[in-house]
């Protein structure tokens, strides 16, 4: 999304996370990979799924949600998690298809994939527009800031108050969280992701970049510069907003998404859902056991 999408265009789509590069290259190779899939049989969604043996999974070439590493594999925690729920409902092939995040739910509606995980925040408006598992992970902001937080910017209260040079991703939720704070839309930075944003801190081009807690302080790993700050919650409408990602499934597969469900919640009993998502940067702070009902709330 270009950052001179019209506002409200933008607030539809926002989400919290970032696109690799080579999403757009992505994008259109799942368009292509999709052109024969739409015309998907309807009915019991899971055993169809199990008779093909194969569920199309829409992700959105994201780090570290869903995107090709090094070898040119698909890998990352949506791809991981959805092989091991799938793997117990008895479907054998996850194939993941990349595309951009705004076409993720047109693209599941209009049956291109079986179900979405993209690292997707669970929320009133896309809970109107499709079916969320409970989610797996929770999620607080961070900001990037040089070496010793130097104006000191740990909310967006802050950023306000010190009238500091705020930056954030094409798409991020956090340019709806600083608006709300009270920072002027048209002020705000955008920039690709959290690797362009920390070359903008590092050089001085921007104060603070803000983005989730799992991205900004994964970015930082390595730099002499920058680091990111103490994970918080944005406050919205006088209330601390606590994000939380699921997969998202049809309106009409509520069957499979219950199925989902309770392999979600097998795993996250025994430990197993932390083991994989560890794996790519995440806490144990960061498991939850907030529900799609209360986010979509």
């Amino acid at each position: 999304m270009a950052p001179h999408t019209a506002p409200h265009t933008r607030r539809a789509i926002r989400r919290r996370t970032l696109l690799l590069g080579t999403a757009g290259a992505l994008g259109a190779a799942g368009a292509a990979g999709a052109t024969g899939c739409a015309r998907v049989p309807s009915g019991d969604a899971l055993a169809r799924l199990r008779s093909q043996g194969t569920v199309r999974l829409g992700i959105a070439g994201e780090v570290p949600y869903g995107y090709i590493d090094e070898q040119g594999e698909f890998t990352g925690e949506a791809p991981e998690l959805a092989k091991a729920v799938f793997q117990r409902l008895g479907v054998g092939n996850v194939q993941p298809v990349a595309t951009d995040f705004a076409s993720l739910i047109p693209g599941l509606n209009s049956q291109q994939f079986d179900v979405v995980s993209a690292g997707m925040y669970i929320n009133k408006e896309r809970c109107a527009q499709v079916l969320f598992s409970d989610p797996e992970y929770q999620m607080l902001d961070s900001f990037i800031v040089r070496k010793g937080n130097p104006k000191n910017l740990r909310s967006y209260e802050d950023v306000v108050r010190t009238k500091a040079k705020f930056a954030t991703g094409t798409g991020y939720a956090e340019i709806d969280y600083a608006v709300a704070a009270g920072y002027p839309e048209k002020d705000i930075v955008i920039l690709q992701d959290q690797v362009a944003g920390l070359n903008a801190v590092e050089s001085g081009r921007v104060d603070v970049f803000a983005g989730t807690a799992l991205t900004t302080r994964e970015v930082v790993r390595k730099s002499g510069k920058a680091e990111s700050t103490e994970p918080f919650a944005a406050v919205v409408d006088g209330k601390k907003k606590i994000d939380g990602g699921g997969f998202a499934f049809r309106p009409t597969d509520t069957e499979l998404r219950d199925a989902f469900n309770t392999e979600i919640h097998k795993m996250k009993k025994s430990g197993e859902l932390f083991r994989i998502l560890r794996r790519f940067g995440f806490t144990e702070s960061e498991m939850t056991e907030l529900t799609a009902k209360e986010l979509c709330r």
